[in-house]
C-alpha cells in the first residue's frame, strides 16, 4: 500500500505488440496527494529513457486521485 514496483518491460509490452509510437502513462495515488513523489519522478525518468531506446515516446504520466489529476507534461516534467 505504501509503494509499487513497476516492471519497465511490462509497461512497454503492449506498446511493442501493437507497434505504437507513443504512450501515456497513468497511475493513481490512493492517498489523494496529487504531488509526484521522488519515486514517481525517478520511475517516469526510467520509463522515458527506456522508451527512447525502443523508439516509443512517452507523452505524459498522469497521477489520478479522487481530487483531480496531475500531468507531468502540463508541469514541464516530460
Amino acid at each position: 500500500m505504501a509503494g509499487c514496483f513497476v516492471d519497465v518491460k511490462l509497461v512497454f509490452a503492449s506498446a511493442l505488440l501493437s507497434c505504437t509510437h507513443h504512450v501515456i502513462l497513468a497511475h493513481n495515488h490512493p492517498s489523494s496527494n496529487l504531488q509526484p513523489s521522488e519515486l514517481d519522478l525517478g520511475m517516469t525518468r526510467r520509463i522515458k529513457e527506456a522508451g527512447k531506446v525502443l523508439d516509443i515516446q512517452v507523452l505524459d504520466d498522469i497521477i489520478v486521485t479522487t481530487d483531480g489529476y496531475y500531468s507531468f507534461a502540463d508541469e514541464g516534467l516530460i
